[in-house]
């Protein structure tokens, strides 16, 4: 077993990896339809420096990790200036969308290394390998659930904001200012946790089986 800062040394990394690879998709879809603001600001890149959020990429990984709760953080917004974008209402969902499908692929990627390790590898070897795969999985459904809460401005509210009226729509993304109060209040509140958890868990079963 694994003690909690070897855990952590293992994870965080990881959580890095993967909270750079989604916002690097947003970056790239926003720039295939047109809005080259990522790129202009350096963004467009998989170089984690470049994605760190003071609170997202350090604070809360380290509260996760003092606390029990799964490892979780995020990294600093891609900028996406919707209306350089060709169809910014349409175009708008597939960059909400790409974050999260970004953190899907993870997924599936880790699950297909997890039954290569069990079928093939020698058991010496799934002592220092499986627990990288098992906890990239985890990660990545807790991120992937997460993204797509419909709160603003996670992605869950730009592919809802992009699938409502015009007038819906934009009496809705007012609660952005708010948002991240919200979620900080859920969060700290357990109830965000209560939510995601049979869903993630879920995903969890699912991919590792």
């Amino acid at each position: 077993m694994l003690n909690n800062l070897t855990q952590f040394i293992i994870q965080f990394p990881i959580l890095l990896f993967s909270i750079t690879v989604h916002e690097y998709m947003h970056g790239r879809i926003a720039d295939k339809f047109g809005d080259d603001t990522a790129r202009v600001m350096g963004r467009l890149t998989l170089n984690p420096l470049a994605h760190i959020d003071m609170i997202g990429t350090i604070i809360l990984p380290l509260l996760s990790a003092i606390t029990g709760w799964p490892l979780f953080g995020w990294a600093k917004p891609v900028p996406v200036n919707p209306y350089r974008l060709n169809n910014p209402k349409q175009d708008m969902i597939f960059v909400g969308l790409a974050g999260p499908a970004a953190n899907l692929l993870l997924i599936i990627v880790s699950s297909v290394c997890i039954w290569l390790l069990r079928s093939f590898a020698p058991v010496q070897m799934l002592e220092y390998t499986y627990p990288v795969f098992q906890f990239m999985l985890v990660i990545n459904a807790v991120l992937l659930v997460f993204n797509l809460v419909p709160i603003p401005p996670l992605d869950g509210s730009r592919i809802v904001s992009g699938l409502l009226p015009h007038d819906l729509a934009y009496k809705y993304e007012r609660i952005t200012p708010y948002g991240f109060f919200i979620v900080l209040f859920l969060l700290s509140s357990g109830m965000l946790w209560s939510i995601m958890g049979p869903v993630v868990n879920f995903i969890i079963h699912l991919f590792s089986t």
